[in-house]
């Protein structure tokens, strides 16, 4: 236990820039408040003392904003950035080294008793906002943007916006010629859709006039 925690705290001091120091981060982050309290409710639940799981995992919502039911399974090095509005459902599966910003939701997207949350292989990062829903997998060293709602699997080294989500970069290469990406400069694809429709309304207007110039009937 004292291996995780140290381990734990390294890793908010790695990750934050915010974080000045291990007394200041035992002190302060709820990412890791909530985790570590997540971990004793994951093992009540696992031996099925479901309801006293349930009191820890509503209290520590209370006291730190972010809900992990305690069914879910939290691997090693999770960040959780702020946290504040962020909810882990019950068959969620976390991998190592995965990092979570506020208002965050991996969900379900229906009443199935069985499977229904995704599953964040390692490596991954979800920016503020996203929600992710149902029975899916986002696969190694992807990026979610901001915001972005995602519905299906997501492959590998892939960088992935929009509502519904897709996929705009893939294993460095650009698709579809996105830009290139980072965590603070992501698509903006209904901007670009509405560009998108000012060009084609340019172009008509021109076909127009050069119709009505050259005396043409429309």
């Amino acid at each position: 236990m004292l291996s995780r925690i140290k381990e734990d705290v390294n890793m908010v001091l790695e990750m934050d820039p915010a974080a000045k120091n291990r007394m200041e981060v035992l002190a302060t982050s709820s990412g890791l408040h909530a985790i570590w309290s997540h971990l004793i409710a994951h093992k009540l639940y696992k031996r099925n003392f479901t309801t006293s799981a349930r009191i820890i995992s509503q209290l520590t919502r209370f006291l730190t904003g972010i809900e992990i039911h305690p069914g879910a399974e939290v691997g090693r090095r999770l960040f959780i950035d702020h946290g504040m509005g962020t909810v882990i459902g019950e068959t969620c599966r976390i991998g190592n080294n995965v990092t979570i910003y506020q208002g965050v939701t991996l969900g379900g997207t229906g009443k199935e008793e069985q499977k229904r949350h995704p599953d964040i292989d390692d490596n991954v990062l979800i920016a503020a906002g996203a929600k992710v829903l149902g029975n899916i997998r986002i696969h190694e060293n992807s990026k979610i943007g901001a915001n972005s709602v995602v519905l299906k699997d997501i492959p590998r080294d892939s960088t992935v916006v929009g509502i519904p989500g897709y996929v705009v970069k893939q294993a460095g290469e650009k698709v579809k010629n996105a830009r290139d990406l980072n965590h603070a400069d992501l698509p903006d694809p209904i901007l670009d859709m509405i560009l998108g429709l000012e060009d084609e309304i340019k172009d008509f207007r021109n076909e127009v006039r050069n119709e009505v110039e050259n005396g043409s009937h429309i």
